[in-house]
């Protein structure tokens, strides 16, 4: 099968498309036929070496942890999915992942893919969807009536972030680029603020928020003032980076994305019952994903999500 994979840590020069071998199914997994492999800015980061006392790889490494397709070998102990079935999951990010033709998968981590998009567009969900929920409902508990602001809405968790929110109920304020405000402002947001145009403070002078959401990467005064935005007894979630304690009883959380099954099954379900809009950018060979990983550096990936299909 072909494949990108690399054989050392460095820069997008080790990612080569290449012949490997089909991997079959041990117990408790499945083979996907790949339709969809998402890439995440993380993959280029685990590429480079930077995570390896995180996320330590076993060389040669496939890249790519959220992957769409069909199950094509099902491994002993499997129970409840079979060959043909359609499935999206969020992969070990230091497994073998799915910049390939074929790829393994932890049967307990699948999810039926949704039945409305392309398959190949259902990669776009798992780790940005599962992120955005788990730090709404487990680590902020957000609850119809409260005010949310989604700091960096722009990219594909914000995107998540932004409907998931309002669907709860929460009166939602949101940043973003120019480039993305309108599809930010059409997930629901109730404020769009362009940091472009306006600081964020300037924006918001005299408001605080019960959940605060940050995605960008903010200095650590920035997070700091960011923190100040959360109301007494209120909570801070942060994706990209530890924050102060600003005391008045604020929540504080780094968080860390985690793969659950059922969340997943969640997040298609209301993809289907079209409650829920997948932001795929563009779809792109998978021989191109050096080319994406240098346009991600360079920061001229578009909004939303880029797919490489094999």
């Amino acid at each position: 099968m072909k494949a990108v994979r690399y054989h050392s840590y460095g820069d997008s020069g080790v990612l080569a498309y290449e012949e490997a071998g089909r991997p079959a199914a041990g117990a408790g997994q499945v083979v996907l036929q790949v339709a969809g492999a998402a890439f995440n800015p993380v993959d280029a980061a685990i590429r480079a070496g930077f995570m390896r006392q995180a996320f330590p790889v076993t060389f040669p490494h496939i890249p790519n942890f959220d992957v769409s397709g069909v199950i094509a070998e099902t491994g002993e102990g499997v129970t409840g999915w079979s060959a043909g079935d359609a499935v999206v999951a969020f992969l070990p990010m230091n497994a073998g992942g799915a910049a390939a033709e074929f790829a393994i998968a932890p049967a307990e981590l699948l999810a039926a893919a949704p039945r409305t998009v392309e398959l190949a567009d259902a990669a776009a969900l798992p780790s940005s969807g599962l992120t955005a929920w788990q730090a709404l409902f487990e680590h902020a508990g957000v609850q119809a009536g409260q005010t949310v602001l989604v700091n960096g809405a722009g990219g594909a968790v914000g995107g998540y972030a932004v409907q998931l929110a309002k669907q709860a109920g929460a009166t939602v304020t949101a940043t973003a680029g120019p480039a993305s405000t309108g599809r930010v402002r059409s997930h629901g947001a109730d404020q769009v603020i362009d940091y472009t145009a306006t600081p964020l403070l300037a924006a918001v002078a005299g408001q605080r928020f019960d959940v605060v959401l940050n995605l960008a990467r903010t200095s650590p005064e920035e997070t700091a003032a960011l923190t100040e935005l959360t109301t007494d007894g209120g909570a801070f979630v942060s994706t990209t980076g530890p924050a102060p304690d600003p005391g008045r009883g604020v929540r504080v959380t780094q968080m860390y994305v985690r793969s659950d099954a059922a969340q997943l099954g969640e997040l298609v379900a209301r993809v289907d019952a079209g409650d829920l809009a997948i932001d795929v950018a563009q779809r792109r060979p998978l021989a191109d994903l050096a080319a994406v990983h240098d346009q991600s550096a360079a920061g001229r990936l578009p909004g939303g999500k880029t797919i490489l299909i094999p």
